[in-house]
């Protein structure tokens, strides 16, 4: 049996696909069983309770293999990450305790600095959070994510993709939901190690190539447009960030632009995405 977390997500609900794919048994924390009801179709044993209660987790992990542990993904965290905080503390208090023979922990690229790193901080404090279990861990430091382009099958229509990267020919860190759930299966699954992997998941892709893919399934020449640094909070707000709440967000492209973050942090394993961004745009457009 395997814990997954956040399988009403997109990263978790891929980890789930892929492990029933290879015909294993999947268990699932939910908070709201009518959201989860479909896995429970496919077979996942559902246990009701919240990430941040570490009894509930404690309860879900009862007679559990192996885990794959993500957090609930906050678009505007508050300053002090206190939505994040508290299923950190609940997840170190149940897992170390917990007799497991692995869990695979997704992060992101950056999670190994402790400062300057916007949203990304939230991952950060997972890692430092998780960083004494007693059992092998792998952690998945993935790219950011194709589908946050998804907003291009809109303005590309018009020729655009405005995007937050200083220079739209430089190439960063790019995955997609269906690779990191294919990778967490894989290492659920796959032999044992010991100690403590960390993995660096995704393709260096430019926002131009991102462009041009989504002007592929488009069918019309698209280019992408860095937005202007002064004009970053008005185009965030425009998107649907609230008000005042832009500050995670910019301080992480922030630390992309500079190269603060970035692919190949010391003692990495590194791992390339099979799913490219056309692929991302065209499942989309259906």
């Amino acid at each position: 049996m395997i814990l997954v977390l956040g399988i009403t997500g997109k990263t978790g609900g891929a980890a789930a696909r892929h492990l029933l794919m290879q015909g294993r048994k999947v268990r699932a924390l939910v908070r709201d069983r009518a959201k989860a009801a479909d896995w429970e179709k496919q077979g996942v044993e559902l246990i009701d309770g919240d990430l941040s209660d570490a009894e509930a987790i404690t309860r879900a992990l009862q007679g559990v293999e192996s885990a794959y542990v993500m957090l609930p993904p906050t678009r505007t965290p508050s300053r002090d990450f206190v939505e994040s905080k508290k299923p950190i503390a609940a997840y170190a208090r149940a897992l170390k305790s917990a007799h497991l023979s692995r869990v695979v922990i997704l992060s992101s690229y950056g999670a190994e600095k402790t400062s300057g790193l916007g949203s990304i901080t939230a991952n950060a404090l997972l890692e430092q959070g998780l960083s004494d279990l007693p059992y092998p861990v792998a952690v998945i430091r993935a790219g950011g994510f194709y589908e946050n382009f998804l907003y291009g099958l809109q303005t590309g229509q018009g020729g655009v993709l405005p995007v937050f990267n200083k220079k739209t020919d430089e190439k960063s860190p790019l995955t997609a939901t269906d690779d990191i759930g294919a990778e967490a299966a894989r290492l659920l699954t796959g032999p044992v190690w010991s100690g403590r992997r960390v993995i660096e998941l995704g393709s260096l892709v430019s926002a131009d190539e991102i462009a041009a893919q989504l002007g592929d399934v488009l069918k019309r020449e698209v280019a992408a447009r860095a937005v202007p640094r002064e004009a970053w909070t008005d185009t965030l707000e425009q998107m649907g960030f609230p008000q005042g709440q832009t500050w995670g967000f910019e301080e992480m492209f922030d630390a992309l632009n500079s190269h603060w973050i970035d692919f190949g942090a010391p003692g990495t394993e590194r791992v390339e995405g099979t799913t490219t961004a056309r692929q991302i745009f065209a499942a989309a457009k259906g």
